[in-house]
């Protein structure tokens, strides 16, 4: 039962993240924060990583987890169901989001450099590179609370759990997306 709670509680966690990835596709528009700059005749990063984006994702993700913070009031959590205590988790719920985007840039990037239009499948980077931005910048700024809910311990089956979810997550958000006609592509 216990390791039940631990997965439940690192998809919980995860949430702002995951959700902050998807919104910028729905805020998305507008000004592109390469600002259709190229390097070698290449875009630095495309039209599809926009400044209203990064803005919109991050700030919904943020509102995101403050429902969660809400919820867990509700239940006397003081610890905030593992986001810590006031005002800490602040900063919390600013770097799982942007972490999130900044890793779906860097991934754009990434993409751009190796030849890979925007909207082409790259296995693997698709599917992990808003995940791995998210984890770099908690390891940076957060680092013994990554740790104490990914990787000590029991801990660390959190940490699979959110490896095996994200691309099958990934998958049907991205069908979700194309089915409403906010994604062009269904990956």
């Amino acid at each position: 039962m216990y390791i039940l709670v631990i997965i439940l509680q690192s998809l919980w966690l995860m949430l702002p993240a995951y959700v902050a990835n998807s919104a910028a596709v729905l805020f998305g528009g507008s000004v592109p924060i390469d600002f259709g700059k190229e390097v070698k005749g290449k875009r630095i990063l495309g039209d599809g990583k926009t400044w209203r984006g990064l803005i919109g994702g991050t700030a919904f993700g943020m509102f995101i987890g403050l429902i969660q913070i809400s919820i867990s009031l509700s239940f006397n959590n003081e610890n905030f169901f593992g986001f810590g205590a006031f005002p800490d988790f602040f900063l919390l719920l600013f770097l799982l989001p942007f972490g999130s985007l900044l890793g779906d840039i860097l991934g754009s990037l990434i993409k751009r450099r190796i030849g890979k239009k925007r909207g082409e499948k790259c296995i693997g980077l698709d599917q992990y590179d808003f995940i791995i931005g998210t984890f770099l910048l908690l390891l940076i700024f957060r680092q013994e609370w990554f740790l104490t809910h990914y990787i000590y311990g029991q801990y660390i089956v959190g940490l699979i759990t959110v490896i095996m979810v994200t691309p099958l997550l990934h998958k049907g958000v991205n069908i979700i997306g194309y089915k409403t006609g906010k994604k062009e592509v269904p990956w």
